[in-house]
């Protein structure tokens, strides 16, 4: 009696055929091209080539820093990208915003950024504009506007360290620069300016000091999972930090207070809910920068004045 699949067909064993191999395969040969190949085309096969050189040009362009050439390449590569191709084209419209702001043309490239700005369709790509913006306002010096642009990059991204190490820089620098001016003049106009002056002067410390805690907080949460190069970086940014809190020389109370209010939606599960990034910005909620952090921070900190206050009064009265 048989078992079954004890025994096997002899033929499997047997020789294999001979399969005649086709010698007649097709011949491949690489296409190499020259460097710079782009530069030297002047006639191309279709339309796709045609782009890449345009494309390519531009960009050694920009490196080279012929901005005016390389804005005439990208729009001419423009014309020839299809309507359906979004990503090419927020790359041309970016690179020739880039190239008006260096050329000084800082309307010409905010309305591009408007328009690249009308077109976003999720937070990737509004990311991507919000930054456009920024560099655009700090390249000229636009320090206002540079922290607005920040202010909006910490909201959509609240818990990415260094758009809030921006954010503080900027505050910084609005800062000394204030001080600078104040230097510079004997007195202000009246004393209604002054007192509006050391407000504002106020307002801009305790913002810095309150992005740099907030920087700090996040990359400590971060460098757990650091290592080599990155975790030097942030060591290093960290004793940035320090010392620029210093500088601050706010009270050790105040430092709590503002500690306190950064970390309070720094809880792991919070932070993976209200992780935006790639998501549609149909049905998305930004709360707002001021809203949720500054005056929720301007309110404790007048609550602990009031509790400071009263506490002087009643020793007063003992």
């Amino acid at each position: 009696m048989e078992i079954f699949g004890s025994t096997f067909d002899e033929s499997v064993f047997g020789e294999s055929r001979n399969r005649e191999l086709s010698t007649d395969l097709p011949s491949y040969t690489p296409k190499s091209c020259e460097p710079e190949w782009f530069c030297l085309c002047e006639k191309f096969e279709d339309e796709l080539e045609e782009q890449k050189a345009l494309k390519f040009r531009a960009d050694l362009k920009y490196s080279k820093k012929q901005y005016q050439e390389a804005i005439e390449d990208y729009t001419a590569c423009l014309l020839l990208v299809p309507n359906n191709n979004l990503s090419l084209k927020r790359d041309m419209l970016e690179g020739i915003a880039r190239c008006y702001s260096h050329l000084g043309k800082i309307r010409q490239s905010l309305e591009i950024c408007e328009k690249l700005r009308n077109e976003v369709t999720n937070t990737c790509h509004l990311t991507c504009v919000l930054q456009l913006e920024q560099s655009i306002h700090e390249g000229c010096g636009d320090v206002t506007s540079s922290i607005c642009t920040l202010k909006q990059l910490c909201s959509v991204h609240p818990f990415n360290p260094w758009y809030w190490l921006n954010l503080a820089t900027s505050y910084q620098n609005l800062l000394e620069a204030s001080t600078s001016l104040e230097e510079s003049k004997d007195t202000l106009d009246t004393p209604q300016a002054f007192i509006q002056q050391k407000l504002e002067e106020k307002e801009a410390r305790l913002k810095a000091c309150m992005c740099f805690i907030r920087t700090r907080l996040l990359i400590e949460i971060l460098k757990i999972q650091q290592f080599s190069f990155v975790l030097e970086k942030s060591k290093k940014t960290l004793q940035a930090i320090e010392a620029s809190l210093q500088k601050m020389q706010l009270k050790e109370e105040t430092l709590q207070v503002i500690t306190k209010v950064m970390a309070e939606d720094l809880i792991p599960e919070k932070m993976r809910e209200e992780n935006h990034d790639g998501e549609g910005l149909s049905g998305l909620i930004i709360k707002d920068f001021e809203e949720r952090w500054w005056k929720k921070l301007h309110a404790c900190l007048l609550m602990k004045e009031n509790r400071v206050l009263e506490k002087e009064k009643e020793m007063e009265m003992g």
